[in-house]
Parts: C-alpha cells; structure tokens; sequence
C-alpha cells in the first residue's frame, strides 16, 4: 500500500472523480491516437523532466507544435488499437494542483509495455490539464 505525504489538503470526492474523467478523456484520445484532442488538455508551455541514455537528468519546455510533432511521430499513427490499464495515485496539493503517479499497461497488436510516470496537472476555470510529465528514459528526445 502506498501512503501518501500530508499535504495539508485532504481532496474532496468531486476533485477526484474530475481527476479521474480528466484521464479516462485523456485515456481516450490517446488510445484513438488523436493527439491534437490531446494536446487540448495541457497547459503549454508544457514541461517534460526525464533522463537520457547517459543517465544524466534532463527537462525541457514544449510548445503546443513541438508536443503534437513528437507525439504523433512517437505514438506512430497506424490503424492497430492501443488500450490502457492504469493505476493512479493522485496527490492533491491544492484544490487546483495534483501530482499524480501512474502504473500503466499499453497493449497495441505488437505487444505490451509498462509504463510509469508522474504527471503535475493544475486546474483552471473548473478544468484539468496536464502542465508537466515526468518519465524515465525520453531525455535523447527532449
């Protein structure tokens, strides 16, 4: 069981329940490849923190026309569908920020990767976008 760091706020059922409709739309794009509804929900510039193949740390800022170019060329569109099973482990720091920690599964016809990654959204006018992601091993493409 993960136990999560007080914050000082303790979320309430409908920050989750947005957090989680926030992802399942996100999930859903994703899953169609439809980056440009992806990019939708994030609040550019966007930041990406990763690591390289040297193992150095990385970070760089992206523009909504650099994330759908890496984006699409890395979700490499094609017709084969891709599904998700993902287990989140929101932390909410405010009513408007959450880190949150992802255990993913992707499936497509090739085959099946884990994934993990941390995501920092922020909430804006009552809606979520993602403003930061975080994941090993994308830093030679930042």
């Amino acid at each position: 069981m993960t136990v999560l760091p007080e914050t000082g706020y303790i979320p309430t059922d409908e920050d989750r329940a947005s957090l989680d409709a926030w992802f399942a739309e996100y999930d859903a794009h994703s899953a169609k490849r439809d980056v440009e509804r992806m990019a939708d929900l994030a609040a550019f510039p966007l930041n990406l923190v990763s690591d390289d193949s040297a193992g150095d740390g990385r970070a760089a800022q992206w523009d909504r026309e650099q994330f759908v170019a890496t984006m699409t060329h890395v979700m490499r569109e094609g017709s084969a569908d891709i599904t998700f099973e993902s287990t989140r482990t929101p932390v909410f720091l405010s009513p408007a920020m959450a880190v949150v920690f992802t255990d993913s599964v992707m499936t497509t016809d090739e085959g099946t990767q884990r994934l993990r990654y941390a995501d920092i959204l922020i909430r804006r006018g009552g809606s979520w976008a993602f403003q930061t992601m975080i994941q090993g091993g994308w830093g030679d493409n930042l």
